[in-house]
C-alpha cells in the first residue's frame, strides 16, 4: 500500500511543497497559540478554568 502511494506522490510535479507549507502552518499556529498563553488576562484565564467546577457547584445546589 506504501509502495502505490510513495509511486503515486512522486507522479505529482510540485508535490514538495505541500510538506514545507504544512510544517509553516503548524509553526505560526503554534507561535500564535503560544503568544496568546503568555499575553491573555490571568483573570480571564482564571475564570474560564472555573467552569467546569461552577457548573458542578450549581447541578448540586439544584438536586
Amino acid at each position: 500500500m506504501m509502495k502505490f502511494a510513495k509511486n503515486y506522490m512522486d507522479s505529482i510535479d510540485g508535490v514538495a511543497i505541500y510538506p514545507i507549507f504544512s510544517l509553516l502552518i503548524f509553526f505560526v499556529f503554534f507561535v500564535i497559540l503560544f503568544w496568546w498563553v503568555f499575553t491573555a488576562n490571568k483573570d480571564y484565564i482564571q475564570r474560564v478554568s472555573n467552569f467546569p467546577l461552577e457548573e458542578n457547584d450549581q447541578q448540586n445546589k439544584t438536586s
